[in-house]
């Protein structure tokens, strides 16, 4: 059945005819076509040693007077629950190629206390390791994704740590595992071969560092079963010659290429731009270099299906996120930043790139998880706040493991000079449940926009779900006042949609 047009009225929004100025936006589709499985890595978060997402963030200790579960944050641990976090990479970044395993395992008073020379210059006390990452994510319920030091680190090293993780029978290195108090062996989803490999994982060319990956990678091993996928360090940027490379070059153990890009709203390292008291134009700015990304996927899925159109080999975006100026009285190296309406924006519009692009990518991971760049949660000592893109990876988690439903989409553009983005973008899947999921995003910060739905398949008469907005663009949770944004209801008949400006909005069609 065909229906136009189909529409919605957010139970907060003003009931009103749209304006000259603002959007109109046409969406089609056929709900009995399928696309590719929106894979729930792609909701994955990112935990590194830096600053304080670890230490504090994540791990206070079992003798903290801060409620904690064998010295994890019970509220940090609730709040990662519920927003369903399927998959952790640790410890980096930067972090994991100039980190020695060994250093993390034993009794916590014995290890060594190190330099974090890439964050901060602070001491490194080593007692969040091995056995503390991987009780973090089976309390949360989610996958492993170990990232393995090529940088400073050794083939031997490399191949001992997966031993020491993953060993079933009676050798050495399983038994000190035991010996450390676990007896069975550790899961992990994911390993990386070395980060960054072309800048702080070792200022490597492409070609050098596959064969070095095609070295290391041919000593890791695990009983069958229990093997990781493989991921190869690759490019950031509009670089594509990582993909092109390492693609051609690496022929076996290989799963996945990883791929790095942080939004900038100014895309200057010494002048990012402010997380806060930002002006429309930053706001702008922020949106059209967050949508590059779309197009930087398209130019490396491009060399993938060039070299590997057999589609064996997916695309990993496992450190993305905003970034920007640190605040004045913040230590600069320890990468805390506010987090407000904007990243939230930002997020949303991420996912709905890669939720088209899910054939391919299938893992990508936020920097970072908790007090370090785009995070989801904030601590101060005893004290907690959500941040928008918590949010935000709340109103989408209904896209885990989603099939995807083609769509076309007609948008008008949200436009400054030569520059412009499209104002409104949009995810369409069938969920786990069986239930029917729109996701809207308009990045345009004053102008609303209408949405005419044309659908074959359903006969849908309400739309009920969640909004994300607020008056001001940098509007945001603190200490003080935790909860001046979150999700509001949404729900209205099916005879007219219009979501707000500067919106996140994701609803079910009954």
């Amino acid at each position: 059945m065909k229906i136009k047009p189909l529409l919605a009225v957010g139970v907060l929004l003003a009931s009103h005819p749209l304006l000259a100025k603002d959007h109109k936006v046409e969406i089609e589709f056929d709900v009995d076509q399928s696309g590719p499985l929106i894979h729930k890595d792609i909701y994955g978060q990112f935990a590194e040693h830096l600053g304080r997402g670890i230490y504090e963030g994540v791990w206070v200790g079992e003798d903290s007077d801060i409620p904690n579960t064998r010295g994890f944050r019970n509220d940090v641990l609730n709040a990662l629950r519920d927003i369903k976090v399927p998959l952790v990479r640790w410890p980096g970044g930067c972090f994991a190629d100039e980190y020695h395993w060994r250093e993390g395992i034993g009794p916590r008073n014995e290890r060594p206390v190190k330099v974090n020379t890439h964050w901060g210059g602070v001491e490194e006390p080593n007692t969040f390791g091995t056995h503390e990452f991987f009780e973090f994510v089976e309390l949360l319920g989610a996958d492993a994704y170990v990232n393995g030091n090529l940088g400073s680190g050794s083939v031997r090293d490399m191949a001992e740590w997966m031993e020491y993780m993953t060993g079933e029978k009676g050798s050495t290195l399983a038994e000190e595992r035991r010996k450390n108090g676990r007896e069975e062996p550790f899961e992990i989803a994911y390993f990386g071969v070395g980060n960054e490999a072309w800048g702080c994982g070792g200022n490597m060319r492409p070609e050098y560092y596959s064969d070095l990956y095609r070295q290391y990678s041919t000593f890791l091993k695990a009983p069958k079963g229990n093997m990781p996928k493989l991921v190869a360090s690759g490019g950031h940027s509009e670089d594509t010659s990582w993909t092109d490379v390492l693609s051609k070059n690496i022929e076996q153990k290989i799963d996945g290429i990883s791929y790095h890009y942080y939004t900038l709203p100014n895309s200057d390292w010494d002048n990012k731009g402010r997380a806060i008291k930002f002006s429309e134009d930053d706001w702008f700015n922020t949106m059209t270099r967050t949508y590059k990304i779309d197009d930087y996927i398209r130019a490396n899925l491009a060399k993938l299906e060039e070299n590997d159109p057999e589609g064996d080999i997916k695309f990993y975006v496992d450190e993305w996120g905003t970034w920007y100026d640190p605040e004045p009285e913040r230590d600069p190296g320890f990468l805390y930043q506010q987090n407000t309406l904007r990243d939230a924006v930002v997020a949303a519009v991420n996912f709905n790139i890669f939720h088209e692009h899910a054939e391919r990518v299938t893992m990508t991971n936020i920097a970072q998880m908790v007090n370090v760049l785009q995070a989801m949660i904030l601590t101060d000592k005893e004290k907690m706040v959500l941040t928008p893109t918590y949010h935000a990876y709340g109103m989408y988690k209904v896209f885990q493991n989603a099939t995807s439903i083609p769509f076309d989409i007609d948008s008008p553009e949200y436009q400054k000079g030569d520059e412009s983005v499209p104002a409104v973008t949009a995810s369409v899947a069938r969920g786990e449940d069986g239930k029917l999921y729109l996701a809207l995003v308009n990045m345009d910060p004053e102008n609303a926009a209408g949405i005419e739905l044309d659908i074959d398949g359903v006969k849908a008469k309400r739309a009920v779900g969640q909004m994300l907005t607020a008056d001001a663009m940098d509007a945001r949770n603190t200490f003080d006042k935790p909860d001046v944004l979150h999700p509001v209801a949404f729900s209205a008949d099916l005879d007219e949609l219009e979501i707000p400006a500067k919106s996140v909005v994701v609803v079910e069609l009954q």
